[in-house]
């Protein structure tokens, strides 16, 4: 969504400069659009904001409206952030708008953003790109003539969400690691007539475990609680191994 945000940024600032910076809501009807885009989107204002946090946070956007203005207008910063030429940022908005295409469909779409006068220039531009490793040439696909190629842009605004996203997952499966390894122990410790199980601890840990997969609870507490339940087993177990003479 911050992708389709600044290319809509980039986009409106060379075809509409008459109002540009953008509204909330003309930024909304732009990532909205049913024509050159691809894939078309249905995102609210609410999203929109949500994005435009993630690119102000990155530097490649920010808060443009005027002393005494009356409407919250946005901008974007990326020419400046990342240091792109005019026909760079244009082709970069076209590839964030319309994903992977050849350089002959470049030529035909960027022709409002940017006057390019020939596919030699277009390639250069791309080849350009690509040496700062912001567009990647992608692999012909069977009986295709031409090369696509597709921006890099969102690799990188990704990452963070995904190493994120990973991380959690591997925290939820060492936390079911554990109270499996919980309600094993206090089976076994049934089966040989020992102490039963106090009534609390695998409802609540594993509730908690729950809790994390759904993202209600910090992965830490449950990981606290269920460390607690682990030691309160281990204490169970110890009591029930004493000679009761």
């Amino acid at each position: 969504m911050e992708i389709r945000v600044l290319g809509c940024l980039i986009e409106k600032q060379r075809t509409t400069p008459d109002v540009y910076p953008l509204t909330l809501n003309a930024l909304r009807l732009a990532c909205n659009q049913a024509t050159n885009r691809d894939p078309v989107v249905e995102y609210d204002e609410e999203t929109i904001r949500v994005a435009l946090a993630h690119l102000s946070r990155r530097g490649w956007a920010r808060l443009a409206s005027g002393p005494g203005s009356r409407v919250v207008k946005y901008r974007h910063l990326l020419d400046e952030a990342i240091n792109v030429s005019h026909a760079e940022s244009s082709l970069l908005a076209v590839l964030m708008l319309r994903g992977a295409q050849t350089p002959g469909e470049l030529k035909q779409r960027t022709d409002r953003l940017h006057p390019f006068a020939s596919l030699h220039e277009i390639d250069g531009v791309l080849d350009a790109l690509i040496e700062r490793e912001l567009v990647a040439r992608l692999p012909r696909r069977p009986g295709q003539k031409e090369t696509r190629f597709e921006h890099l842009l969102s690799r990188d605004a990704d990452a963070p969400r995904e190493a994120t996203v990973d991380g959690g997952d591997d925290r939820i499966g060492a936390l079911e690691g554990r109270v499996a390894a919980l309600e094993e122990a206090l089976a076994s410790l049934r089966r040989e007539g020992g102490a039963s199980a106090p009534p609390h601890a695998l409802a609540v840990d594993s509730d908690q475990v729950a809790a994390v997969g759904d993202h209600e609870v910090d992965s830490g507490t449950a990981a606290d609680d269920v460390e607690g339940a682990v030691a309160r087993s281990q204490h169970v177990v110890a009591d029930s191994s004493e000679d009761p003479v």
